[in-house]
């Protein structure tokens, strides 16, 4: 057994003075990115413009909250091994304030992504049994007024909750208060409820609105199930890079990274499971309403891509995932995970675009590109921002020198 970590050689080793390094070109290229995505917008690419924008919005978002869920999710369960992991989990979930603005952005772009918008200019091809819904049946849920209520209260419920077990974290760097980790352990249950209600209903806001009459009870846990394997995805390509003078990764032990690896490999199996069962119950369902969305993507020229997706999001991480060996290795595991992070997005490409261009299939544009640097630009430069002169792990955790010891049982 390694000897115990004082919180002095931790002091010396987590202070990061290097954002600056990385943040300014992060916002450069992330401002740029977002210039480019509106005068895309404002020039003609209306509706390709808002549709990217939305898959990198939905992308980066869902990463930040699945932060958030992780960090709760492990105060919960009273974990320990992951203590030395925390900070990291902590600053990319405070980095959802920063969406905020950027939401605002995707409020200008509404009309040219929802049919049930008013003055939308979809709405001309609404006819029949989806304008009925859309007048009666679903008018109360889908209308601005209540949409702009919903939104504020997502944002509202994961500011405060990132803000609050950011907050108490920090402070015990500095006083090393044992109540705070039991603040930390009692308030994250409670907090649980309200953080997987609001992605599951923005996930309905966001994407499923996009096709009005398509309905699935677990569209929300199919999303953020993707954004969960993103998340620990960049926390395995973080902390393998993060080996160098006052970086927490020069702590990290492969028992770490070989836990990682393995919460990769169940949230991929997540994730197909989840696809796989919405999809069932659509088709066994069978409902007119419901099972135009499938057939949209399995049908057509859009087929290539579905049965892509089978094999590059699921049997190809599985499979290659399930190596004891490469889980060791956290250069190899983090070169999975840039792959993952990939595929990911083409999964909310292929929920999204299919909105814009119907049978004619995949398409590019260049929006694409741009919408997804700006948006990763800024919550990668903001949460570097957040990172700027901080502790990169809790040192003074009452459980971190466990943590550091921590041996795969």
């Amino acid at each position: 057994m390694s000897p115990p970590v004082t919180t002095a050689r931790l002091s010396d080793i987590a202070r990061y003075t290097a954002t600056p390094k990385l943040m300014v070109p992060a916002f450069g290229l992330g401002i740029l990115g977002l210039l480019a995505t509106l005068a895309g917008y404002f020039t003609g690419a209306t509706g390709q413009a808002a549709h990217a924008y939305l898959i990198a919005f939905a992308y980066w978002l869902g990463i930040s909250v699945a932060f958030l869920l992780m960090v709760a999710i492990f105060h919960t369960a009273k974990a320990k091994w992951l203590i030395v992991l925390r900070r990291t989990m902590e600053t990319g979930a405070a980095s959802v304030v920063i969406f905020i603005p950027l939401f605002i952005v995707l409020l200008l772009m509404t009309k040219d992504l929802y049919p049930w918008w008013p003055g939308s200019p979809l709405a001309a091809h609404i006819t029949g049994l989806e304008a009925e819904h859309l007048s009666h049946k679903q008018h109360g849920y889908l209308n601005p007024t209540f949409f702009y209520v919903r939104q504020v209260i997502y944002f509202a419920v994961w500011a405060f909750v990132a803000w609050r077990l950011r907050s108490w974290s920090l402070k015990q760097d500095e006083t090393g208060e044992l109540e705070l980790t039991v603040k930390q352990r009692r308030f994250s249950p409670g907090a649980l409820p309200f953080l997987a209600l609001t992605i599951t209903f923005a996930s309905f806001d966001w994407l499923m609105s996009l096709t009005p009459l398509w309905q699935s009870t677990i569209f929300g846990v199919y999303y953020f199930a993707g954004s969960f394997l993103a998340a620990f995805c960049i926390l395995t390509i973080v902390t393998a890079n993060a080996t160098g003078a006052n970086l927490f990764g020069s702590v990290v032990k492969l028992d770490h990274f070989h836990n990682l690896g393995k919460l990769m490999l169940a949230f991929t199996a997540f994730w197909a499971y989840i696809a796989f069962s919405q999809f069932l119950l659509v088709w066994i369902a069978n409902i007119p309403e419901e099972a135009p969305w499938y057939g949209l993507r399995i049908f057509g020229s859009w087929r290539p891509l579905s049965i892509a997706l089978f094999f590059l999001h699921f049997v190809l991480p599985f499979f290659t995932l399930l190596s004891r060996n490469l889980k060791l290795q956290p250069r190899r595991l983090a070169v999975v995970a840039v792959y993952i992070l990939a595929i990911h997005a083409v999964d909310l490409y292929w929920l999204v675009w299919p909105a814009l261009t119907g049978t004619e299939g995949p398409t590019f544009h260049w929006t694409l590109v741009t919408a997804f640097i700006g948006v990763g630009g800024i919550s990668v430069g903001f949460a570097l921002m957040q990172a700027r002169n901080r502790f990169t792990l809790p040192v003074k955790d009452p459980y971190i020198a466990e943590s550091l010891r921590y041996v795969q049982p």
